[in-house]
């Protein structure tokens, strides 16, 4: 060499990978920092879900508080299907809340955790004979999707003599002709002969529906439409008191500004093997309308054709509003969490394997994808540093398919064999929907977590992962 210092090599440029953080949970954090989570995953030697069930009694609270706020006798129904654990159903028992249920399953459940018949509402098409009978002999609401099923029901109701079946008529949305579910205005002027011919047998006490999506005005217009209905059921002698609109309030999952950089960003380069996915077909995890401030939302916009607001049609005509949230009840009540079991270099990004599957995660099977960023968790807590570190995610099973997260993740720090990953808010819908031991791989079991004196304890969900 001549003595002229020679340049370094330029390093690499680092990707520019887009990230979703949720909102910041600092809750949640110190569970994460506790390390409590990897003696967890020592104890079970696979992956677990823990959840928090105080967050559902915050979230329910929260509903009842925009029902009340608006002057509107509001019952909060919680959706089961949103997720199996009986950790929600003993809250439901608890503090005098409902649960929505579609199978006999369900209702054993829900009823052998102590919540009373009257609490329990049951939807779903073409509900079983041994559901109806149940639902009729514990006083159970039950909204009825078909002529045929309401006439199970009459007949059901002459063998339980001095214990009238209670039904709501499900309302096919105008909108949606196409549904298979509910009743068109045909079918809904025939089931109210049928209420009214039936006398002491049932007691017909409103109407309900439900809306896909996550909109607005469409859940007031028809709200206000339905309270129209009780009316006219009324004039017919009919209590009709009351109307359920459902779920479909949304969960704001992160920022704004997150969120649509997000989607500006995203590319299929940005995802293992160039996977690419609609954008449109994403959840949205930023909606400015979430939770019970959705229902304050809908019970403030005035329905078509109406003079006010909905809870101002439900306060002047006497009707109690129903509703069955699922997912914004367990809005940051639990987290899923998977310890890496191999690391694969690929390609300038690593191919992680964790020691569970997708179908813990269930949005990969609607051909979707789970986008909050999961969390890298070492023995010393959350990992840091501003190192760009991508990584897919992939379950421990022989199939392609088989990723938990096909994006190429910016880890702060390299993920090793033994890291966690904490993949947060997954208690709705995502942790349970389509679980499977495929492969004989036991299912998660779900831990429930408290706090006593600052220091996180642990017990198992009393409803067996089997």
């Amino acid at each position: 060499m001549n003595g002229i210092p020679q340049a370094l090599p330029t390093p690499p440029a680092l990707p520019t990978l887009p990230s979703l953080p949720v909102h910041p949970d600092p809750e949640t954090d110190a569970v994460l920092d506790s390390g409590l989570l990897h003696e967890l995953a020592h104890a079970f030697g696979g992956p677990f879900h823990f959840l928090l069930p105080h967050r559902f009694d915050d979230n329910l609270a929260a509903f009842r508080a925009a029902a009340a706020d608006a002057g509107v006798d509001g019952r909060v129904y919680y959706a089961k299907k949103a997720n199996k654990a009986a950790a929600w159903i003993e809250r439901c028992a608890a503090t005098g809340a409902g649960v929505d249920v579609a199978s006999s399953g369900e209702l054993r459940e829900v009823l052998g955790h102590g919540v009373r018949g009257e609490n329990v509402v049951v939807t779903g098409p073409a509900k079983n004979a041994e559901l109806l009978r149940v639902a009729v002999l514990q006083g159970a609401l039950t909204a009825v999707d078909s002529l045929d099923e309401l006439d199970r029901i009459v007949a059901l109701a002459h063998t339980c003599p001095g214990r009238p079946a209670r039904l709501l008529l499900r309302r096919l949305p105008p909108a949606q002709p196409h549904s298979r579910f509910g009743l068109d205005e045909a079918e809904l002027e025939e089931a109210l002969t049928r209420c009214v011919r039936a006398g002491d047998a049932v007691r017909m006490e409103g109407f309900s529906f439900h809306l896909p999506g996550y909109a607005v005005q469409p859940r007031a217009d028809l709200g206000g439409h339905l309270v129209g209905l009780c009316l006219k059921a009324r004039a017919l002698g009919l209590p009709a008191d009351r109307i359920s609109i459902g779920g479909g309030f949304a969960v704001d999952y992160a920022a704004s500004g997150d969120w649509h950089a997000f989607l500006a960003a995203q590319r299929p380069g940005h995802y293992h093997a160039r996977k690419a996915f609609a954008a449109d077909g994403f959840y949205p995890y930023h909606s400015p309308d979430a939770g019970a401030d959705a229902l304050r939302a809908v019970l403030a916009s005035v329905p078509a054709g109406g003079r006010g607001g909905l809870g101002r049609g439900l306060r002047e005509t006497g009707t109690t509003l129903l509703m069955e949230p699922g997912r914004a009840l367990l809005d940051r009540a639990g987290a899923s969490v998977f310890r890496v079991q191999g690391v694969k270099d690929r390609d300038g990004y690593a191919i992680l394997t964790v020691d569970g599957t997708s179908l813990s995660l269930s949005e990969q099977w609607f051909n979707s994808e789970y986008l909050p960023d999961p969390v890298l968790v070492t023995r010393a807590g959350r990992a840091g540093g501003r190192g760009v570190h991508p990584a897919c995610v992939g379950g421990a099973t022989c199939l392609e398919s088989d990723m938990l997260t096909w994006r190429k993740i910016p880890f702060p720090a390299r993920p090793a064999v033994g890291d966690l990953l904490v993949y947060p808010n997954t208690a709705g819908y995502q942790m349970d929907s389509n679980e499977s031991p495929f492969h004989d791989l036991p299912l998660p079991p779900k831990v429930v977590l408290e706090t006593t004196g600052g220091r996180p304890r642990w017990r198992l969900d009393r409803r067996p992962s089997c």
